[in-house]
């Protein structure tokens, strides 16, 4: 007779360890990716480009920024092949490297003074290379999680992963925004912009020795003994579960929310064209505040999710951040900078986590083990990178001098969140689902009552493990 697990994977099962090692990689590799993110802003505008027109200097700095957000959807179909071929473990340590030597490289570039346009070329080539490896982190380490943890806690344990990218977020401002505000102007931009970038030594020797002392899961193993590893993962990804995949895309057009937050709301507030008149150093916090609330709240959505379901926070989180962007908007224009800062927090530390906190446990969870990081690296990173042209389209129709800028940008705010929210809506419940039947659509999910009982002993086990450990 089958008994309630049947459907899960056999094996050595490492949840708190699987979780670590998701969570630090975040971490880490995010801090790597941020840091570039603040120098593109402070520095590299004086650095690395010509300094004739220092408002072409600047938009080409940002505009290197954004070619990382390029690079991501051709990262996510090589590295989504390689962790559904050769393993989450192998493709996360390639991730890792890839990130690690590419952000460390920077330090070690010349300036444009030095080799006049070879810098720059040289900049745009290893800010690809982060795109790229970026592009993996996130599928990878979200479905290392989910196929180590427990049934009954796939939500929590898998929300770790964003918990380390907004922790990596802090990291960066910690290191970078010190050295930026204390050390003399000549100094900082001499060599003291180089050092967040050399400390991504760290981030490649920490990184290796956590992720390599996690095993590889059992569901990819059990894949591997039945020689059910597919070698054209993409091609089987597109023709099976391309109606998910698109479903996936619309719901990572979340990512506006972020946007609006930091970067369009920034410039509405700072801008002098925009006669706002927001003090730059205000803006500078927003993102550390806004993270430092999500790290708390993360964790008890996620839980959140394993008990009443994946798809109500997503879909309430993405029409209340979305119907919160008017309000918060509404407060730059005011030049009201408390409730400026509460409507950020609000929209973006803590009503956005109902999508932020679940994506990584529902994502990967509407696809099979065979095809799990290709699919949800490819959908996940083309969203992420569309929302990456929202803010040159929030300029082009709220440009300085037009009326109702609030109404207009949350009006497009609110109907990109609306599209989220009928995607996850239109999508099936999977929180119930045995891991060995996700992805498939006829799946029957655990009864209810019988889901918390199963529920409830996965927490007995956790303890039980704790006694003997």
């Amino acid at each position: 007779m089958a008994g309630p697990m049947d459907h899960e994977p056999h094996g050595k099962h490492q949840s708190k360890k699987a979780a670590a090692s998701g969570w630090i990689g975040s971490a880490l590799e995010y801090y790597d990716f941020f840091i570039y993110a603040s120098a593109a802003a402070l520095v590299f505008p004086q650095i690395f480009f010509p300094s004739g027109n220092p408002t072409v200097a600047i938009v080409a700095s940002l505009a290197t920024y954004g070619v990382g957000y390029v690079a991501r959807p051709i990262g996510a179909f090589f590295l989504g092949h390689w962790g559904d071929t050769h393993g989450r473990k192998t493709v996360l340590l390639v991730c890792m490297f890839l990130m690690g030597f590419s952000t460390m490289a920077v330090a070690f570039l010349p300036t444009y003074q030095q080799v006049g346009m070879l810098a720059p070329t040289l900049l745009v080539i290893l800010r690809l290379i982060q795109g790229f490896a970026v592009a993996g982190e996130i599928s990878g380490a979200s479905s290392m999680i989910l196929e180590h943890a427990p049934f009954g806690r796939r939500g929590y344990f898998a929300s770790f992963s964003l918990q380390g990218v907004q922790a990596g977020q802090i990291l960066a401002a910690a290191v970078f925004l010190p050295l930026a505000r204390f050390m003399p102007a000549e100094m900082f931009n001499t060599w003291g912009w180089r050092v967040p970038f050399l400390l991504s030594f760290f981030v490649i020797v920490a990184g290796y020795i956590i992720r390599r002392e996690v095993d590889e899961t059992p569901a990819f193993a059990e894949e591997g003994q039945h020689h059910d590893v597919p070698r054209a993962p993409i091609v089987q990804a597109f023709k099976y579960s391309w109606p998910d995949m698109l479903r996936v895309v619309c719901m990572a057009l979340m990512n506006v929310i972020p946007v609006v937050a930091t970067i369009f709301g920034g410039a509405y507030a700072v801008q002098a064209a925009y006669g706002i008149g927001f003090h730059k150093d205000v803006y500078l916090w927003i993102p550390v505040l806004g993270n430092i609330v999500a790290v708390f709240v993360i964790p008890y959505v996620g839980n959140l999710s394993d008990r009443i379901g994946r798809r109500p926070p997503i879909i309430v989180g993405a029409l209340a951040s979305g119907l919160l962007s008017f309000a918060y908007l509404y407060a730059i224009s005011i030049a009201n900078v408390p409730l400026a800062i509460i409507m950020s927090l609000l929209m973006w530390g803590v009503v956005y986590q109902g999508y932020n906190a679940v994506f990584p446990s529902y994502y990967p969870e509407l696809f099979p083990t065979r095809t799990r990081v290709t699919a949800m690296a490819i959908a996940q990173n083309t969203g992420t990178t569309i929302t990456a042209l929202l803010p040159a389209l929030f300029a082009m129709v709220a440009p300085p001098g037009s009326a109702n800028i609030p109404l207009t940008v949350g009006a497009i705010a609110f109907g990109v969140t609306a599209i989220s929210a009928v995607a996850a809506w239109s999508a099936r419940e999977t929180y119930r689902t045995h891991l060995n039947d996700l992805g498939d659509v006829n799946a029957m999910p655990v009864d209810k009552l019988e889901y918390d009982r199963m529920r409830g002993d996965s927490f007995g086990d956790a303890r039980s493990a704790g006694v003997s450990a």
